[in-house]
Formats: structure tokens, C-alpha cells, sequence
């Protein structure tokens, strides 16, 4: 008996090991699978409202150093958007930043919050003579951003996060209400569309509804720290491999 109870004993011993073994090289391909992006190691710049910037969020940017080898500075700040007229917007911030490879416009729900007109997407462009008037609008915000930046460093890459869902309010998370936050998340695309800015749309992807708000969220419109990883692991793959 105690001789089968040994073997038993042993036996679960090296299936732990093996199994062991699997995970292990298992998470060596992954990173191998990260390292080997075309963005591995770059600097990264990032724009944003609280969504960006707050202490949880640095759960999701911790994820892009570990896999990435990321060197982040985030200009991000509080009720921030893209309208001129929303706190310090994402104008301002794109206005002072320096050169990176990599540039992150990551959308808040602050243009739809404040109720900021979204605009269209030939707002402050070629097509109405980059009409300044038009700044106040979210589309006309974002074009501005991209156009600045393009000007700062011809080679940049830009990437755009769309903005995530929000339950402060039926629109901020149902994609079918009339003059809700899709409406916005709409008009980002369009306009990433217009330049070739590729998207993350995390709106749509994100994995977030009102029946795991509370496992993820730490009030209707921030995350939580283990709402930001699971975001983190979204973007890293987006950067990784966009």
C-alpha cells in the first residue's frame, strides 16, 4: 500500500513538473512573439483625458513596458478632450510634446460628457481650408492633433484609442441610443479612416458591460486597476501588432 501511495505521489509530482514545464515555454513564445514587433523598444507619447492618466491606468502601461520594452511619457491630464473649449485639451497637450516614435491618442468621454458638437470629419482639414472655428469640435480636435504632430516628426506613427464604454448614463454604453457616446466613437474612426491612423476600438472590444462593471470599473467612467489590465493586455497586442 504504501509502496502505490509512492508511486502515486511521484507520479503526480512529475506531471506537475511537466506541466510546469508546458506554462513556462509556453510564456517564453509570447514574449519571443512581442520582442519580435517592429515596435519593440520604441518611445511613446501619450495624449489623453483621466482615462489616460490616472495611477490605475499605469496597470495597462506596465503590461506595454514588460512586453514592449516601451519608454512611455504621457501628457495626458484630467477632463481633458479633443474640443478646444474641453479643460486642457488634447491641443494643448500635442502642442507640447517633443519627438517620439510612437504617438497615442487615447479618447476620453469627455467630448461627450461636456456635450461637445463631434463635428464631421473634413473638419479643420485640406477640404475647408483648416478653418480654425471648426477646433471646437471633436473631429476638428483630432485633426488637429494629427496634423500637428506631423508637422513635429514627419516619421511619427500615430495609433488611436477609441474611447471605452461608460455607465454614467444609458448612451455611454449602448451602441443603438440616439446621440450617445457611439455617435463619438463613430466620428474618431471616420477621421483616423481619413488619415490611415490605425484604431483600437475599444468601445466595441473592450469586454466591458453593465454586468462586470463592478469587477472592472471603480465608478461609472474610470477602471480599476484589474480593469486596466485586462485593457493592458488589449493594447499591448494592438501595439504589438497593429
Amino acid at each position: 500500500m504504501k509502496f502505490i501511495m509512492k508511486v502515486r505521489v511521484n507520479y503526480l509530482v512529475v506531471f506537475f513538473l511537466v506541466l510546469s514545464g508546458r506554462v513556462f515555454s509556453q510564456n517564453e513564445i509570447k514574449d519571443s512573439a512581442f520582442k519580435s514587433s517592429f515596435n519593440y523598444g520604441k518611445s511613446v507619447a501619450v495624449f489623453g483625458g483621466s482615462v489616460s492618466v490616472i495611477p490605475e491606468s499605469d496597470s495597462a502601461k506596465i503590461i506595454w513596458k514588460r512586453r514592449l520594452g516601451m519608454n512611455i511619457t504621457n501628457y495626458g491630464v484630467p477632463g481633458a478632450g479633443f474640443s478646444s473649449l474641453q479643460g486642457k485639451s488634447l491641443q494643448q497637450q500635442v502642442d507640447e510634446a517633443g519627438v517620439f516614435d510612437i504617438y497615442i491618442l487615447w479618447a476620453s468621454t469627455n467630448d461627450y460628457t461636456g456635450h461637445r458638437a463631434i463635428g464631421s470629419y473634413t473638419d479643420y482639414t485640406e477640404f475647408d481650408g483648416y478653418d480654425k472655428s471648426k477646433l471646437t469640435t471633436q473631429a476638428g480636435g483630432i485633426n488637429y492633433c494629427i496634423k500637428k504632430i506631423y508637422e513635429l516628426n514627419p516619421n511619427a506613427t500615430i495609433y488611436f484609442f477609441t474611447s471605452s464604454k461608460a455607465f454614467n448614463d444609458r448612451g455611454g454604453y449602448d451602441p443603438f441610443i440616439a446621440n450617445g457616446m457611439n455617435e463619438y466613437v463613430k466620428m474618431q474612426k471616420e477621421v483616423c479612416e481619413l488619415h490611415g491612423i490605425p484604431i483600437l476600438d475599444q468601445f466595441f472590444i473592450g469586454g466591458y458591460n453593465i454586468y462586470n462593471q463592478k469587477l472592472y470599473y471603480r465608478d461609472p467612467i474610470h477602471m480599476n486597476v484589474s480593469g486596466y489590465k485586462k485593457l493592458g493586455e488589449l493594447q499591448a497586442s494592438f501595439l504589438a501588432f497593429p
